[in-house]
Formats: structure tokens, C-alpha cells, sequence
């Protein structure tokens, strides 16, 4: 029986695969050649999880992987109809990210608390200027998107004495629902998005959102930058309808030299690096193995994304189709 074949639409630096040879004929691509090598693959890994070629080459001719697996949380680069409505498993990279990205949340809520921007600001200008920071402990916080990276930051921010409400789609247990979120907002000194982008995320963070906000809040997003409207955002800054931003992911990337958002007063701009620490790549290569493993024996895969709503219901309302929970993407 021939090796099953998984294509890399690759990136730089590469994959550590090295545990599959003899198991599995590995050949890389770039998004050009994307098209042309798809109907030979038994498996497709999305390595370079910023492209859209996967989008673009799947509705074309000839039979398609049986699996892909994106090495990212997020999965709105690469489904498209087509792909959603085929019989292809597709996995996404949960459980790599979620620490990383609420220990990032964390240090941003803390910088801001004890305003450590303009400490670093008035170091460089050698200026003595005392000033009062925030207590973070008894503050108020809204997690939006009830996915494991929110969990994990509402895990955290509980460990700092934040009073955190996690909204999600539907209200269960200890979950907010989505219609609570303008009411908590309003009460809140911290308003952290973590949701994937789907139909219903996206610019969900809008003028009217903004404008319920306290003059004290903040905004953070760590999850899809499309969920922002990035100019209803800087209107709001410049107006002082909230105290400061931080955004970790936009709705272009990279941000070009000419973007209005370097310059904002009070805001934060990071290059989507909340979830990447010291190995992260190793670790993406290790958990494709391990997956491609239980495939290689017919076992029942972990990460599988619900193509329909676009992410990885998560356990608690996972049995009940119905009920739409969403699964949140930094990557």
C-alpha cells in the first residue's frame, strides 16, 4: 500500500516532520503550486496559516484531501463553501495557544493599570513625573468569546482579583449570552475580544459598541482583527469615548507604514505575536504528528472544527447542534 501523501503549504521556517518518514511522503508548496498538487494529497497541512491560496484552490477539479489541518486556531483564512460542505475532516491547532495569549492579555491589562507606556515614554525624555496607577484587583472585566483562549484569560484575570464576565454566544451555566454584552460592557474597565470571525463577529466592535464604553475602559482584542472597525476604533480614541486600546491582530496584515493606527493616542499596536512564544513552531509540528498518528490508524481525531459554524464547539454545548458556541482564533 503506497504512503499516504501530505502536502505543506509551507512556510518559513518549515515544519519539523522528521517522525514521518517511512510513515507518510511529505511535499511542500507555496500557494501557486497550491492548486496543481491538491488533488494528489491525502492530507493537507496548513502550515502557513496567514495565506489564503487554501481558499482559493479548493473548488477546483479532481478529488481533495481527506484531511486538513491548519496550524493556527483560527480557520476563516482557508474555508470557503466548498470545503465546508465536503466530507474532509478539518482540524485546527487548539490547545497550543490559549496560555500565551491570556498571559499576553494579562501583562496588557497590568501595563495599562500601572500605565507603564508613559513610564517608558518619560524615561526616554528623562522627565520625573509621579503619577497614581490603577488597582487591577476589584476591577471589572468582559471576555468576549467563550472559547478555551477566553476561558484561559478569564482563568487568569480571576488569579489578579478581576471580576470577569465571559460572554458567548448562548447564555449556559456560567456563561453570559450574547445579548448581555452591551449592559456589562457598559460597567466594564476591561473589554477583551478573544471571538473568531465568523458572519456574526464580524465588525461586531463598531461606533455604537464603543460608545457604550465607560471614559476609563479599555479595549483589547487577541482574536480576529476583522471583528474591529478599526476606523470607528480610532474615532473613538481620538474622541476619549474609553482611555486606551490594544490590538494584536487587524484586518490587513502587516500593517502598512501608512496606517492611521501607529499614531492613535492610547492605543497599543502588536504584530499578532500574543500567542507566540519560545517554540510555539515545535510544538505546532509535534501536535500534527501526534494527529497524524491517530489518522494514520483510523482513530477518531481531536480539534475537529464544526465547518459550518467555523470553529471547535467547545465540550460543555458541543452535543446540541443547535446551540452555537464558538471556539476562539489568535492565529
Amino acid at each position: 500500500m503506497p504512503e499516504p501523501v501530505v502536502l505543506v503549504l509551507d512556510a518559513d521556517p518549515p515544519p519539523r516532520l522528521g517522525r514521518l518518514t517511512g510513515r507518510a511522503r511529505v511535499l511542500r508548496t507555496d500557494g501557486a503550486g497550491l492548486a496543481d498538487r491538491l488533488p494528489g494529497a491525502d492530507v493537507l497541512l496548513v502550515w502557513d496559516f496567514t495565506s489564503d491560496a487554501v481558499r482559493r484552490a479548493w473548488p477546483g477539479e479532481g478529488p481533495r484531501p481527506r484531511w486538513v489541518h491548519a496550524a493556527s486556531a483560527g480557520v476563516d483564512r482557508l474555508l470557503c463553501p466548498e470545503l465546508a460542505a465536503s466530507g474532509t475532516v478539518l482540524t485546527n491547532a487548539r490547545g497550543i495557544f490559549e496560555r500565551p495569549i491570556a498571559e499576553y492579555v494579562a501583562g496588557l491589562v497590568l501595563a495599562f493599570a500601572k500605565d507603564l507606556p508613559t513610564t517608558l515614554a518619560l524615561q526616554r525624555e528623562q522627565r520625573w513625573h509621579h503619577r497614581e496607577g490603577q488597582q487591577v484587583a476589584g476591577s471589572r472585566a468582559v471576555v468576549v468569546g467563550a472559547g478555551p483562549i477566553g476561558r484561559e484569560i478569564t482563568r487568569l484575570l480571576h488569579g489578579l482579583g478581576v471580576q470577569v464576565a465571559l460572554v458567548g454566544r448562548t447564555a449556559r451555566r456560567t456563561i453570559h449570552g450574547i445579548e448581555d454584552l452591551g449592559p456589562l460592557a457598559a460597567r466594564a474597565d476591561w473589554v477583551i475580544s478573544a471571538v473568531p470571525l465568523t458572519p456574526a463577529t464580524y465588525g461586531m466592535f463598531d461606533a455604537r459598541f464603543f460608545g457604550l464604553l465607560q471614559p476609563s475602559a479599555r479595549f483589547i482584542n487577541v482574536g480576529r482583527g476583522a471583528s474591529v472597525v478599526e476606523a470607528d476604533l480610532v474615532d473613538a480614541l481620538n474622541r476619549r469615548w474609553l482611555a486606551g486600546a490594544a490590538l494584536d491582530v487587524f484586518a490587513d496584515e502587516p500593517l502598512g507604514e501608512q496606517s492611521p493606527l501607529w499614531e492613535v493616542p492610547g492605543l497599543l499596536v502588536s504584530p499578532h505575536l500574543s500567542g507566540d512564544t519560545v517554540g510555539w513552531r515545535d510544538r505546532l509540528s509535534e501536535q500534527f504528528v501526534a494527529m497524524y498518528e491517530l489518522w494514520a490508524e483510523g482513530e477518531p481525531l481531536p480539534n475537529v472544527v464544526d465547518k459550518e459554524r467555523g470553529y471547535v464547539p467547545s465540550a460543555d454545548n458541543s452535543a446540541e447542534k443547535s446551540a452555537e458556541t464558538e471556539d476562539t482564533s489568535p492565529e
